[in-house]
């Protein structure tokens, strides 16, 4: 070995593997250094330098591969959804029947719903009065039968077993087409009531829970008792609540009135309601104070 050679530098050199040219990147169109150019087909070459990246995202995602853990969420999702969807479509349908409402019909059910809470207020602060006086009174036993005989009273009238009198109205259906029937009458009833009607008697014949109406040869039957016009109803209650409810816009007397029937409403301070009916005693039921 030569003087040259021994030089450390020189050493090196032969040592390390001799410096490689730099590499060339690879032309776009060129094949993979680990694939043969041979195993890739020109058709799937062209085919995927085609592709844009929404059809790749839609190539990953269909067919779908799912789990059994994604189709039961998925059964959930489906059945959460569903129920909500009816309980929109039952609200929808309450709510429907109110906005096609004619407006006249809005302030009837808005009037009648603020004298029921009125009665049911007024109605309550007389049971309250009726537990302090039987909580104060020095002889509760004596405070009871009283209120027991008052009570009794009460329910006499509303079962029509005893007479009945106080302020109220008249209501005088002339009816000389014969075009008035039963189920007009009874519309009449039940306006009353849901104005507060207390009593109410129809030409002679006393008007009760259980009472019924149905048309008899161009006439109307009521609980069996022929009637013929005019009719006269004789209403125990406030007038200023029970005149306005059959007053209303598409109300009792405009309905009579289309079928060319005369409507006569007149207050009165002093209505008297005689027409009795006979206590009927109930076929099964009975008191559980018993």
């Amino acid at each position: 070995m030569s003087d040259h050679d021994g030089q450390p530098s020189n050493r090196l050199r032969k040592e390390l593997p001799a410096e490689l040219p730099p590499a060339r990147p690879p032309a776009a169109d060129a094949p993979s250094s680990d694939t043969p150019a041979g195993d890739v087909p020109e058709g799937a070459r062209s085919a995927s330098a085609g592709l844009t990246g929404r059809d790749r995202l839609f190539a990953g995602l269909w067919p779908p591969r799912l789990t059994r853990a994604q189709l039961i969420v998925a059964l959930l999702l489906f059945g959460l959804g569903f129920g909500l969807a009816v309980q929109v479509a039952s609200n929808s349908e309450s709510d429907g029947a109110l906005r096609g409402a004619r407006q006249e019909d809005l302030v009837r059910i808005l009037d009648e719903l603020d004298d029921r809470t009125q009665r049911l207020e007024d109605e309550k602060q007389g049971l309250e009065k009726q537990r302090d006086e039987l909580e104060n009174s020095s002889d509760q036993a004596e405070e009871a039968r009283r209120q027991t005989l008052e009570k009794e009273r009460q329910l006499g009238i509303l079962a029509g077993t005893v007479a009945a009198q106080g302020p109220g109205i008249t209501v005088t259906i002339e009816d000389t087409k014969g075009a008035v029937e039963a189920d007009m009458l009874l519309d009449a009833i039940q306006e009353l009531r849901a104005a507060g009607a207390e009593a109410i008697q129809v030409n002679g014949v006393r008007v009760v829970a259980g009472t019924y109406l149905t048309d008899s040869d161009k006439s109307v039957s009521v609980d069996g008792n022929k009637i013929n016009a005019p009719y006269r109803f004789q209403v125990i209650g406030k007038p200023q609540d029970l005149e306005p409810a059959l007053n209303i816009p598409g109300g009792v007397v405009q309905t009579l009135e289309k079928e060319q029937a005369t409507v006569t409403v007149e207050q009165s301070s002093k209505i008297v309601v005689d027409a009795l009916r006979a206590a009927e005693r109930p076929d099964y039921a009975r008191s559980s104070s018993q």
